[in-house]
């Protein structure tokens, strides 16, 4: 089990709508790779919340940190998209404003594990990062052990078992698409495009 989760990087997400901060954001948890707290990350940032949630139907994510304060979609209903899609998936709300009702909201809907202000106190969200990392790592690899004695006792099938281990690598991956002749489609966009 542990081999299995060291060895692919855990992927990150950020979303803020400042260009800036995200680039901060970036170079903040690099740092943290460099100082050995963890091991490197794929991060990933983007300035849109429906297009952070439309990669994260494609990728799973260990950690999402998140604006609160953004045009279209604030950060606690982006969090409770982001919940619905990966439950496992950590969720931080980083914001300079604090509006205790959308507060309340991204903890009860989005279940957020950290409110972090900005500007933020870098060696306080190093930690909390590091935190939500190694909780990503202790529920998966729960569940990674759980699904071990599943198919031991023959409560799941060795297919079922490898789905599961490719969706949780592509989320998406065993999804078939078929079309009205039977056929599978291979790229629904590509050809919709035709």
């Amino acid at each position: 089990m542990q081999t299995l989760m060291n060895a692919a990087p855990q992927h990150v997400l950020l979303v803020d709508d400042e260009p800036a901060i995200l680039n901060a954001l970036v170079r903040t948890l690099r740092r943290g790779t460099s100082d050995g707290l963890w091991k490197p990350l794929k991060i990933e940032s983007f300035t849109e919340p429906a297009a952070a949630l439309a990669r994260a139907r494609e990728q799973t994510f260990a950690l999402a940190i998140s604006d609160f304060r953004m045009p279209g979609m604030n950060g606690a209903q982006f969090l409770t998209a982001l919940r619905e899609l990966q439950p496992a998936c950590g969720r931080v709300v980083l914001s300079a404003h604090a509006d205790f009702d959308g507060l309340t909201d991204a903890i009860n809907s989005a279940r957020i594990a950290l409110f972090l202000s900005k500007p933020w106190n870098e060696p306080e969200l190093l930690a909390a990062v590091h935190e939500q990392l190694e909780e990503y790592r202790r529920v998966v690899e729960l569940q990674l052990f759980a699904e071990q004695q599943r198919l031991a006792r023959g409560e799941l099938t060795p297919q079922e078992a490898e789905r599961r281990r490719l969706e949780r690598l592509e989320p998406g991956i065993t999804q078939v698409q078929w079309s009205s002749d039977g056929a599978y489609v291979l790229d629904p966009m590509g050809a919709a495009a035709v």
